[in-house]
Order: structure tokens, then C-alpha cells, then sequence
């Protein structure tokens, strides 16, 4: 059994700082397990939030050398255990305690999104059609455990704090998710440009490189999306054509 050194970040919304403690760690652990040993053996009152352990259910986010990861996903035969590990928390939202941040902003936005409005039923039993093809291009966006690590890693939010003006990447995932699926009848378009903040996404892909379940959020998401704001309010031949309709 080996020695490595984790300095996590204690503190709570006044400050803090980082902390290093030398943990016994061995073949097989992850990040999410020196922590609870450090938990265990050193320091009883670490806060850390988690609930799986299988990369299911979001809970562990947190900053792993700088960068959004699960620690209950992070192999410590990946890291440079030569060095200390550095464990703080997520940067893009209010701080609670140690590793624990304030999350709920996310949830508040997710309600303001328009919901699930589906078209009228095209068959004479009451039921729908439609190509497999509109369906099997919607489950991607189905796997997403809103983690957050790509609201984290987006520095509309990461470093300018636009949380009133900018919903970010999960949410626009969650837009295009509504908005590509085949039976659905809303438009939300007028809402992403105007109240969700679209625009403000220079689409850098930082988000799709940072989900644990390879999501490809700029290229099938944010970038379908945005087009489609473009078509809709910026192309001067479409803008033309509603004039003169």
C-alpha cells in the first residue's frame, strides 16, 4: 500500500483554504475513496456530497487538479500521484461547505424551460408517427445525469457569473431535447434568444469534453439550436419572406 497526498479545499462561503493529507491508497481506488478514507480517519467533518458510486447519479462533481470530474469516476492510476491531488469544489456555483456547493439555481432554470407539448395525434387511432431515425436522435440527450460538470467547465458561468442571463450548456442540452423531439409542438426559440441566452455560447465544445457520458453537447445540441435561432431571427432572406407574408 502506497502514500499519496490530497489537498482539498476547506472552507465554507467566507473562505477557506486547502488542506493536505497524506492517505494510505491502493490499487483499484478512485478519488472518491481517499476522500472518505480522509473522511474517516482525518478530518470527521469533511463535507462531501455523493450517492452512487457508479457514475449514475451526479452527486460527487467536484474539481479534480482543476478540472470538472466525478471523483467516483477518477481512477487514481490516472492522476500523478507524485504530487498532490488537489480536490476543490465546483467554481460555477455558491459555495455550502468543503466540497459541497449550492446547486438549486439549476433546478430553478429547468422550470422555467417551456415543457413537453405534444402534436395531435396523425393516425386514426389516436396514435403517432414517426422515422426512427427523429427518435434515435434524441436519446443521446436522454443520458445526461445533470452532474453539472458542463455548466462548471463554461466560463459564461465558470468566470463571468451570467446565471441571469445565460442558462447554460445542460439547459440548452435539455432545450434541444424538447425541441428535436418528433412529436413535440412548442416553440422555444423567442425564449432562447431573448431569456435563455443562446447567443453568449461561442460553442468552444469545453462542455462535451468534460461529460461523463460523452454527451456530444456543442456538436448534436447547442450548435442545431443555435441555427436555428439564426434561420429564424438573423437570416435576412427568412426575415424578408415573414414581412412580405
Amino acid at each position: 500500500m502506497a502514500t499519496a497526498t490530497f489537498r482539498i479545499w476547506r472552507g465554507d462561503s467566507g473562505g477557506g483554504a486547502f488542506r493536505d493529507y497524506p492517505t494510505e491508497v491502493s490499487e483499484g481506488m478512485v478519488v472518491l475513496d481517499a476522500v472518505h478514507r480522509v473522511q474517516a480517519e482525518q478530518a470527521g467533518d469533511l463535507a462531501v456530497r455523493w450517492n452512487c458510486k457508479a457514475g449514475k447519479c451526479g452527486s460527487c462533481s467536484a474539481e479534480i487538479n482543476g478540472k470538472p470530474r466525478l471523483m467516483c469516476m477518477t481512477r487514481l492510476d490516472t492522476l500523478n500521484l507524485g504530487e498532490p491531488v488537489t480536490v476543490e469544489p465546483l467554481k460555477a456555483f455558491p459555495q455550502i461547505r468543503d466540497l459541497v456547493t449550492d446547486v438549486s439555481w439549476n433546478y430553478e432554470v429547468k422550470k422555467k424551460i417551456k415543457r413537453f407539448k405534444p402534436r395531435p395525434p396523425d393516425a386514426a387511432d389516436g396514435t403517432w408517427r414517426m422515422q426512427q431515425a427523429e427518435v434515435d436522435r434524441v436519446q443521446e440527450f436522454r443520458k445526461c445525469i445533470e452532474c453539472y460538470l458542463c455548466q462548471d467547465v463554461c466560463h459564461i458561468l465558470r468566470d463571468h457569473h451570467l446565471h441571469d442571463a445565460f442558462i447554460g450548456p445542460r439547459f440548452l442540452l435539455y432545450n434541444a431535447a424538447l425541441e428535436m423531439h418528433p412529436l413535440d409542438n412548442e416553440d422555444r426559440l423567442q425564449s432562447l434568444k431573448d431569456r435563455e441566452g443562446i447567443g453568449y455560447c461561442n460553442i468552444t465544445g469545453c462542455c462535451t469534453k468534460v461529460c461523463p457520458e460523452h454527451i456530444t453537447i456543442t456538436e448534436n445540441a447547442i450548435i442545431p439550436l443555435k441555427e436555428r435561432v439564426v434561420d429564424r431571427f438573423y437570416d435576412p432572406i427568412t426575415r424578408l419572406f415573414r414581412m412580405l407574408r
